[in-house]
């Protein structure tokens, strides 16, 4: 008993160390995301969903470059509990590089064609035309994007997450100064309006890049050797490294394209529907952020248990994880219920959106637990040993088999308001962490590198 209680101490103290600066991090720029979402609210409904629909396209790439860091820091966490500086370098260069040339490819495709790529997601022409000139400068974020994304991700894994959350902090209050300068025009500069927005994001992600290479401490293990021979391919596993990577690029592009064929559904529905799901963008962002630290948590401490071959105290450890969020997650959504009426007094919309949103919001707490389950489970346990394909499999049923075609249904067939559309979609995540449970029971996903 006393050994069982040592245990869960020392755990819940690992989890505490590593969970919490990511929690602030992503809590922090979801409550600046929040400001944000009040300065672009001023500029009425159509700024609103334009901004939102061009944010879920870019959303993609988000998800794409955060699925490299996730294989990033399987390998990286591993290698860390097998002692192996090396293939710690080698696992960093190589995914820092595929995150490069992702970023490339989209920037790309949003300055050259903003105005295809958002006509799949609205017929309205206004809304359109704000989405297309937010889009094509929010590309420019992309680069330093994915910089910052590997340097955060080998920064948590080495046991400094506290630096991330520090250059995090100062871009979000950059990016909270300049959109108030440039969306509304003050210091002798002509108000820019959502534009103003889009410069501003381009300005903090590259501040948080350089920031976050400043702070990246002397001696580290990235800088022993040269990069050239790190990214070689000579003795590189390439097939164990595919066998990860592929499934988990195809399950997190996959699952943001589904989420884009739902941003697409709200947007058809109506502008009132598209700016409800808008607002609602920086309340899911909290709660998810507040929780996202055990997912993170989950990858990095279940990674280096596998790694160091402690199959069972993986297996407490991921238990452990999933208490943690389940309790988390309840008590959020409470909160999010008291609050949602209080949270959209604070927009300048009308009564129709702000009505919606509260809804939106009122059916998000009923499945926002299982969500969180989902993240702790699919992010970081189930991919720690390197088993993405399980992940990918229970991904694309969830989203593709049970989510999109709800959705259809709820929203064109049944014709259905969007706060029950958003809910009954939204019931893929009760299925998906059903089967979920089933894998992790069985034990299959625990393997060492």
């Amino acid at each position: 008993m006393n050994i069982s209680v040592a245990r869960s101490n020392g755990l819940f103290k690992e989890v505490t160390a590593l969970a919490v600066p990511v929690a602030l991090q992503s809590m922090l720029q979801s409550s600046f995301s929040i400001v944000d979402q009040i300065m672009i609210g001023q500029l009425g409904s159509v700024s609103i969903a334009g901004v939102g629909l061009a944010g879920k396209f870019s959303s993609i790439f988000s998800v794409v470059v955060a699925a490299v860091g996730a294989v990033a820091g399987i390998m990286i966490s591993q290698y860390i509990g097998q002692r192996n500086d090396r293939e710690v370098r080698r696992s960093f260069y190589v995914n820092l590089l595929l995150a490069v040339v992702v970023a490339a490819l989209f920037m790309a495709v949003c300055i050259l064609f903003p105005a295809k790529v958002m006509g799949l997601y609205t017929k309205d022409t206004s809304t359109r035309d704000v989405a297309c000139g937010y889009l094509s400068i929010i590309a420019l974020t992309f680069l330093p994007m994915a910089g910052a994304t590997m340097l955060s991700t080998y920064l948590r894994c080495s046991g400094r997450p506290r630096l991330p959350l520090y250059a995090s902090i100062v871009a979000a209050v950059l990016n909270t100064i300049l959109n108030y300068i440039l969306i509304f025009g003050t210091f002798g500069i002509s108000p820019m309006g959502y534009r103003g927005a889009a410069i501003a994001t381009v300005v903090s992600q590259v501040a948080n890049f350089i920031i976050m290479m400043f702070l990246l401490p002397r001696g580290n293990v990235l800088g022993r050797r040269k990069v050239d021979t790190e990214i070689s391919v000579c003795k590189f596993n390439v097939d164990q490294y595919l066998a990860m990577l592929l499934p988990v690029l195809v399950c997190e592009f996959m699952w943001s394209l589904g989420e884009n064929v739902y941003a697409a559904i709200y947007g058809n529905i109506g502008t009132d529907a598209s700016a409800a799901m808008t607002l609602t963008n920086p309340i899911q962002g909290i709660v998810i952020g507040a929780l996202c630290g055990l997912s993170q948590a989950a990858g990095v401490l279940v990674g280096k248990r596998l790694g160091s071959g402690s199959y069972d105290e993986a297996y407490f450890a991921s238990k452990r994880l999933m208490l943690y969020g389940a309790v988390g997650s309840v008590a959020l959504s409470a909160l999010v219920v008291v609050a949602a009426p209080l949270y959209v007094k604070i927009y300048n919309v009308d009564a129709s959106v702000r009505l919606l949103t509260v809804q939106i919001l009122f059916a998000y707490a009923l499945v926002a637990p299982f969500k969180v389950l989902n993240m702790i489970l699919g992010g970081g346990i189930l991919r720690s040993g390197g088993k993405t394909k399980y992940v990918m499999g229970i991904d694309l049923f969830g989203t593709w088999l049970l989510g999109v075609p709800l959705g259809l249904l709820s929203a064109f067939v049944l014709r259905l308001p969007i706060p029950y559309v958003y809910f009954i979609l939204s019931l893929e995540e009760t299925a998906r962490f059903a089967v979920s449970m089933v894998v992790f029971h069985r034990r299959r996903w625990m393997q060492r590198l």
